[in-house]
């Protein structure tokens, strides 16, 4: 696929933000009818996808401008590295020992209630016992696991587009 032209690129972010849509109408149908409460480290991820979403919108709306599509291309990839080190992290507190997971924490609400900002921002993305547990599976793969190649993909789909982008042709 040629994504110097218009309308390879219109397609490429299109379906980022299909695919992010996707993803967090999947997150809120898991949190409201599955009733899985999401852990510190999922609520960052819905943060970066809700960013990467924000990017790959500016990047549709803004097709035939070389300078801007670099500029949403790389905050997508910007975006898609957070989420690969939330995700990764959760990926790693999942695959350890059991004696060495740590606590579980109070949770979200109380964290925005008595902790400052900067530890409470902290906390989200350090992430607690709460993060480790594994109570959804697909195809043999948690959430985090999914959620970290879902980020890969992303990352890849944006510097596909900062980098292979030359010239804008019609």
């Amino acid at each position: 696929m040629n994504f110097s032209t218009v309308h390879s690129r219109r397609l490429v972010w299109a379906g980022s933000l299909t695919a992010v849509v996707g993803l967090m109408s999947y997150a809120i149908y898991a949190e409201r009818v599955l009733y899985l409460d999401p852990c510190p480290l999922c609520i960052t991820q819905r943060l970066f996808y809700i960013g990467i979403g924000c990017f790959a919108l500016i990047g549709l709306l803004s097709v035939r401008r070389l300078r801007m599509q670099q500029i949403a291309a790389g905050l997508m990839a910007l975006m898609a590295t957070g989420g690969l080190v939330t995700a990764g992290r959760q990926v790693w507190l999942q695959h350890l020992p059991a004696d060495k997971v740590p606590e579980c924490g109070p949770g979200l609400a109380y964290w925005m209630e008595n902790e400052p900002w900067l530890r409470t921002l902290s906390l989200l993305f350090k992430g607690d016992g709460n993060c480790a547990e594994v109570v959804w599976t697909f195809l043999g793969f948690s959430m985090g696991e999914w959620s970290f190649a879902w980020f890969v993909l992303f990352f890849v789909v944006a510097l596909v587009m900062l980098f292979k982008q030359r010239h804008v042709r019609a």
